[in-house]
C-alpha cells in the first residue's frame, strides 16, 4: 500500500476551489471551527461519545439540510437528505484524541479505525446495497482522513474474495464471529493490498490563511462531501440568464410529467420581436424553403419546416454571440482591459 495524502485545496474541484463564501458565512465557519478545536482540547480524555457530540454539532452547522446521527454501529453518518430514512452519504469513524494507536497516520492507514471503517462500509454498500455513499472519514476531532468512496469501491466492494469473506462473517460461518476477528483476519490483509491510496488529510490545529480556511469551508460542504450539484460551477447556467435567453429566442420550458421540455411559445403568447419569430417570418416571406433539396428532412408540414430551420439559425447566432462573450472574458482575464485592441472588444450593450 502506498499512501498519497492531499491537502484540502488539492482535493477540491476547480469550481469549488474558486468559490468564495459570503462574509457572514465565513466568519461563522471560523467560529465553529475554533469552537470545535477548543472543545476537543478542553477534554481530550473524555469518552469517544463525548467527542462525537462535538464533531456532530460542527457537522450540523456545515450540513443544515442533512440528517446527522449514529447509524447502527456507524459512529456518525451524514445522510443524503433531512430524514433518517434517506440513504447514508458519508460514513464517519470517530476516535478520541487519546486513542492515538487506533488512528491512522499519513504513512500508515492500516490501523483499527481504518479496519472498522472497512466493516461499516461493506455493511452499508454490500449488505444494505447503498450505492449513494460518497465519502468515508476517520477523525479524532483534530485530524481528519477523508476518502472518496471510489477508493473503497475499487479496493473492497469489487474485491470478490473479500466480499465473500465478509458475507460469511456476517452469516457467522467462519471460525470467528467477533469484530476483532474481522479486523485482524479479513480487513487488515485487504487494506494492506490496496495499492496507491489517495486521501485528504488535515489537522484543524494548524494555522491557516483566510485562503486556506475558505478551502477548508468548501471541503466541509455538501457540494464536496455529498457531491451535490454546485450552483456556482462555471459550467452551470444562471437560472435568470437561462429564462431570459429562452424569452429572447421565443421559447418556453414546460413540464411533461417528470421531464422538462423546451418548445415554441403557444400561438397567442408569441412575441413578433423574438429571434425565432423574426427568423420564421423572414424565411416564410422570402420563400427560402424552396431552395432546400430535401425540405422533408425538417418536418412533414410547412410550419414544422419553418420552425426547425428557424430554430437552427437562431441557435447558430446565439452560439456565436456567446462565443464572443467567452472570448472577451478570457482576454480580460489574461490582459488588462486597456491593452485589448478596440477592434477586438465586444460592446456590452450589443450582446446583453
Amino acid at each position: 500500500m502506498v499512501c498519497i495524502p492531499k491537502t484540502p485545496s488539492k482535493s477540491l474541484s476547480h469550481a469549488l476551489l474558486k468559490a468564495k463564501p459570503g462574509g457572514e458565512q465565513f466568519e461563522q465557519f471560523k467560529v465553529k471551527l475554533s469552537g470545535l478545536v477548543d472543545q476537543i482540547s478542553s477534554s481530550p480524555n473524555e469518552s469517544e461519545e463525548h467527542h462525537k457530540n462535538h464533531i456532530s454539532d460542527f457537522l450540523k452547522f456545515a450540513f443544515p439540510a442533512s440528517f446527522i446521527n449514529t447509524n447502527d454501529r456507524i459512529d456518525l453518518a451524514i445522510h443524503n437528505g433531512k430524514s433518517p430514512t434517506d440513504s447514508v452519504g458519508v460514513i464517519i469513524e470517530a476516535k478520541r484524541p487519546s486513542s492515538q494507536a487506533e488512528m491512522p497516520s499519513q504513512d500508515n492507514l492500516n490501523v483499527k479505525a481504518m479496519q472498522e471503517l472497512v466493516l461499516y462500509y461493506l455493511r452499508e454498500r454490500i449488505a444494505a446495497n447503498n450505492l449513494a455513499v460518497k465519502h468515508l472519514v476517520i477523525t479524532n476531532g483534530y485530524e481528519w482522513f477523508i476518502f472518496d468512496a471510489h477508493v473503497f469501491e475499487k479496493a473492497f466492494a469489487q474485491n470478490k474474495a473479500l466480499v465473500k469473506q465478509f458475507l460469511e462473517f456476517e452469516a457467522k460461518s467462519l471460525s470467528g464471529n467477533k469484530t476483532d476477528f474481522f479486523y485482524k483476519e479479513i480487513a487488515k490483509p485487504a487494506i494492506e493490498k490496496m495499492g496507491d491510496v489517495e486521501f485528504t488529510h488535515l489537522d484543524l490545529r494548524d494555522k491557516r490563511s483566510d485562503k486556506q480556511l475558505i478551502a477548508l469551508l468548501n471541503l466541509f460542504s455538501p457540494a464536496h462531501l455529498l457531491k451535490l450539484p454546485f450552483t456556482n460551477d462555471s459550467n452551470s447556467l444562471n437560472k435568470d440568464f437561462y429564462s431570459e435567453l429562452l424569452h429572447l429566442i421565443g421559447l418556453v420550458e414546460v413540464k411533461d410529467g417528470s421531464k422538462k421540455l423546451i418548445q415554441r411559445k403557444q400561438e397567442g403568447e408569441r412575441n413578433r420581436g423574438s429571434l425565432l419569430e423574426n427568423a420564421i417570418a423572414k424565411l416564410d416571406a422570402q420563400d427560402r424553403l424552396r431552395h432546400f433539396e430535401k425540405p422533408s428532412l425538417f418536418g412533414e408540414t410547412k410550419q414544422e419546416r419553418l420552425f426547425n430551420v428557424g430554430l437552427e439559425l437562431v441557435i447558430t447566432w446565439v452560439n456565436r454571440i456567446l462565443f464572443l462573450k467567452l472570448l472577451e472574458a478570457q482576454l480580460i482575464t489574461y490582459h488588462k482591459a486597456a491593452q485589448i485592441p478596440a477592434a477586438m472588444q465586444v460592446v456590452e450593450g450589443e450582446v446583453e
